[in-house]
This record gives C-alpha cells, sequence and structure tokens, in this order.
C-alpha cells in the first residue's frame, strides 16, 4: 500500500509541475489538474470535462461578470487579475 500511495504522490507532483503559475489559487478547489468539482451540490462544473474553449469562455464570463451561477461572486473575485494569456493557458492546462 504504501509504494502505491508514494507513486500516487509522485504523479501528482509531476502534473502540477506544468501548471501555468495562474493555476496554484485554482488548485485548492478545483484539485491538481482541475478534476474536481468544488461542492458535493454539483454547484459548479469539472473543469477538466470541459472544452478549452468553454473554460475560457466562462473564465472570461466570470470576470466580467456575464458568467456564473451560484459560484460567480467566488470566481468574479478569483479571476479578476487573470490577463488574456493567463485565461488562456488555464484553459489549455486543464481543458479537453
Amino acid at each position: 500500500m504504501k509504494k502505491i500511495v508514494l507513486a500516487t504522490v509522485a504523479l501528482t507532483a509531476f502534473a502540477f509541475a506544468d501548471a501555468p503559475a495562474a493555476y496554484a489559487t485554482c488548485k485548492a478547489c478545483h484539485g491538481v489538474k482541475g478534476e474536481v468539482n468544488v461542492t458535493t451540490q454539483s454547484k459548479s462544473h469539472v473543469p477538466a470535462n470541459l472544452a478549452k474553449a468553454d473554460i475560457e469562455k466562462a473564465l472570461h464570463g466570470y470576470k466580467d461578470g456575464s458568467y456564473g451561477g451560484p459560484m460567480k461572486a467566488l470566481m468574479k473575485g478569483q479571476v479578476a487579475k487573470l490577463t488574456d494569456a493567463d485565461i488562456k493557458a488555464l484553459a489549455d492546462y486543464m481543458g479537453k
């Protein structure tokens, strides 16, 4: 069992090493690669299940206030300082 846990940690660290710097604030809620749904009530999407274009659209929408449901206020604050390049890098990292 110990070997499996160590391998998982190593893979997790490797996957996050490829993440853009802007993803550092995302990982606490969305996991190492966007694979986590923030809440058990399905209030948010699993970013890794979305197309890159959909992630970009959502992040731009959160930023300008034109997108979002129950998590809109939280996400607006999270993406406020992201540049267009940051948003593209996040979409490329998490999306399909």
